[in-house]
């Protein structure tokens, strides 16, 4: 591919056009140009041939003629409240009649605009645009617009998603400020797990977290699905879905036939799970395969036992609330699980419906057990959650939303040409990876996105958010743009695609709106200045690390933090606060050459913005001066200080909770030079903590007591 014979400006403006940035300002606040090589690629990841001068005349012509070639659009979006239009196109001269179905079943005749645009001819003929209304009071919701020409008997319907202006969940915060447990579920066990943490373990923490302490929520990590067999990925940030959840958190004996085991089985189980007794009470990486495979195992002969009349109602109400979707992520595995999820002899044919067919009637059993096994997933979050409020939580339970998906995963066979391909998201280099990240995840394709009235996106937002307080959405900053990796180049080597934005968010906060959810938004790192303005106006909360918010000369006072904001210490990207506070971090990207401005030079400007944050808690009064930086008192002065901000919600990292030290992810590092997401709690000195512990450990509650000091607890 060449691009030198393409003049910049002609290949700047076609990428302005499709969302595709030219240029960007770093985390060094620098610009930095993109070469035209990644423009060109990305455009192309997005279907538009852009290496000649003629390919790009053509593809800006395509783009003019493309919403002239449609009836009505797939869909619109308007905000509850404010005025939006949509065009309708004809034959020029054609009568049009359109009406407006609401999801409750009101029939509505919008008002055509007094709005002339001359008419087009497209593949010769004639077409004209009718412009029409959409109510101002029109509810928020999913509505349908069919639009007819009688002259030619012929009918088209659109989808038209109506946001509301401001989730009203985020009113329900202000009047005291909350706070709750950030948990890596699989790394906290308890003596009953089977050496990974799981829903029933969720459960507990919930119920240690408000009745022992008055926590209002536990944020969770990702629970989407990862391989239906082992090798299972470690990162619950690459699943192979975000809609459906992860079976290596069943607690296995908590299914209801599990108790009408043949007495033979019943005993093995109980013995399997036993054999996890040392697992459990080490500090070693934790094993995911050797747990997933013996939850498999046991589940297999659980799914054999007949369900109640009861509960095979049940069943049957949750495979038809999921309906295709569910369908194709058990296929998927099933497919998986037989031939592999990247073994070509499978998945060359995956557009051959006879094919698929044919081999889903061959594996209708594995089909059936993958779908059991998310409707007990299903069911014991819903418990968790259900445990949660009982127990006086407000919130309840956190779920996080991953970025997106693996490139060989469900998803991306489900979904098709949603998610694009040709390239994956990542990020740019910054202060915390300078070399970029990689994260070999297909974005999604803004205009397929689109086409299919954001269905996929929908659906997802939906199944998360069913057992859930509220919703991390992870790196947010993605639903406004996304940083694009051509496939074959190094992170450094993309560009930032834009997205409708107004679309995702208003969509986000529909479904949030829906499920009575707080959205808290992942909106770290390099950003556009309209960002938090858009979420803040959403009502959807920011997210504010300590030790990121310095201004250009010093720390933030924390009084000047957000109020709209879920504020912490620290985050799972960092390690726990003592571990942070002794440097650890720099000596890990030391030793796997992540830096690239030298060891010197990173230690002096991390000890000079650690130590201007202990000078601001100094000044306070919250910690004395012969105090030693990793004794617990700097963690929980710390915390102290965030208490002082406006922030609605205080994130307490359990790690730092019970003293723990080491990393839990070190980004843009594989298994091979860090065990990310592999590490089980342990305290400060290496002793493991069980969920049974939390109730009695003094660490915690003194860092609680603290916070309780500054005026933080439940009302």
């Amino acid at each position: 591919m060449t691009t030198d014979a393409v003049p910049r400006d002609e290949l700047a403006g076609l990428a302005h056009r499709c969302g595709v940035a030219t240029s960007y300002v770093g985390w060094d606040q620098l610009d930095h140009e993109v070469s035209a090589e990644t423009i060109v690629a990305v455009l192309g990841s997005l279907g538009i041939a852009a290496s000649t001068a003629t390919e790009i005349a053509a593809a800006h012509a395509a783009l003019d003629d493309e919403p002239w070639q449609a009836m009505l659009p797939a869909v619109t979006l308007a905000t509850a409240g404010t005025d939006a239009h949509f065009a309708v196109h004809v034959p020029h001269w054609d009568p049009v009649y359109v009406r407006i179905t609401t999801e409750t079943g009101r029939v509505i005749e919008p008002s055509q605009l007094d709005v002339w645009v001359e008419p087009r001819e497209i593949d010769g003929v004639l077409v004209g645009r009718a412009t029409f209304a959409v109510p101002a009071d029109l509810e928020p919701g999913y509505h349908i617009v069919t639009a007819h020409n009688p002259s030619r008997d012929h009918s088209v319907e659109g989808s038209l998603i109506v946001t509301p202006r401001r989730l009203s969940t985020a009113e329900k915060l202000t009047d005291s400020q909350r706070w709750g447990l950030a948990v890596q579920l699989y790394s906290v066990r308890s003596s009953g797990s089977w050496g990974v943490g799981d829903f029933a373990d969720l459960k507990q923490i919930c119920e240690v977290a408000a009745r022992t302490y008055g926590a209002d929520f536990v944020q969770v990590n990702p629970l989407h699905a990862a391989q239906p067999q082992p090798p299972i990925e470690e990162s619950p940030y690459l699943p192979v879905t975000r809609r459906f959840t992860n079976p290596l958190y069943i607690r296995v004996e908590d299914i209801p036939e599990a108790a009408a085991l043949r007495r033979r089985d019943h005993k093995a189980m109980t013995k399997r799970q036993r054999s996890f007794a040392r697992e459990n009470a080490s500090t070693s990486n934790i094993k995911r395969n050797k747990s997933f495979r013996a939850k498999m195992e046991i589940l297999e002969q659980i799914h054999r036992v007949p369900l109640t009349d009861d509960r095979a109602a049940e069943y049957r109400a949750f495979r038809k609330r999921e309906g295709k979707g569910l369908r194709g992520f058990a296929t998927w595995c099933a497919f998986a699980e037989r031939y592999g999820e990247t073994s070509p002899k499978w998945s060359k044919q995956l557009q051959d419906k006879k094919f698929i067919k044919r081999k889903r009637r061959e594996l209708a059993d594995r089909v059936e057990f993958f779908t059991w096994l998310q409707w007990i997933c299903d069911q014991q979050l819903a418990v968790a959650q259900e445990a949660a409020l009982a127990a006086g939580m407000d919130i309840g339970i956190v779920a996080d939303l991953a970025v997106g998906v693996a490139r060989h995963s469900a998803d991306v066979w489900t979904l098709g040409d949603v998610l694009a391909s040709g390239a994956t998201v990542g990020a740019p280099p910054d202060g915390f990876n300078q070399q970029g990240q990689g994260w070999d995840q297909p974005p999604w394709h803004p205009r397929k996105l689109a086409d299919a009235a954001y269905v996929p996106y929908r659906d997802m937002l939906r199944t998360v958010l069913r057992h859930a307080g509220g919703l991390r959405v992870d790196h947010i900053l993605g639903l406004f743009r996304l940083w694009w990796i051509p496939d074959g180049k190094g992170p450094a080597a993309g560009t930032y695609v834009h997205y409708d934005h107004d679309a995702l968010i208003g969509i986000l906060a529909l479904e949030a709106e829906r499920a009575g959810a707080v959205v808290i938004g992942e909106d770290l790192g390099v950003f556009e200045r309209h960002v938090q303005e858009a979420l803040l106006h959403r009502g959807i909360l920011g997210t504010s690390i300590l030790w990121f918010e310095h201004g250009p000369h010093a720390p933030i006072p924390p009084e000047e933090y957000r109020a709209l904001c879920l504020t912490s210490v620290t985050t799972h990207d960092l390690p726990p606060t003592l571990g942070y506070l002794h440097g650890d971090h720099i000596d890990l990207r030391s030793r796997l050459g992540l830096l690239e401005t030298g060891e010197d030079a990173e230690r002096a400007r991390d000890a000079r913005d650690r130590d201007a944050v202990l000078a601001l808690v100094k000044d306070r009064g919250l910690l004395a001066d012969d105090i030693p930086l990793t004794d617990p008192r700097t963690v929980d002065a710390l915390y102290q200080l965030i208490a002082a901000s406006p922030s609605v919600l205080l994130g307490v990292a359990l790690v730092d909770a019970v003293g723990e030290r080491r990393i839990q992810n070190q980004p843009g590092t594989d298994a091979a030079q860090y065990p990310n997401w592999c590490i089980p709690l342990a305290d400060s000195d290496g002793t493991p903590v069980l969920v049974e512990d939390l109730a009695s450990n003094a660490r915690f509650a003194e860092l609680v007591a603290a916070l309780a000091a500054s005026g933080v607890g439940r009302r």
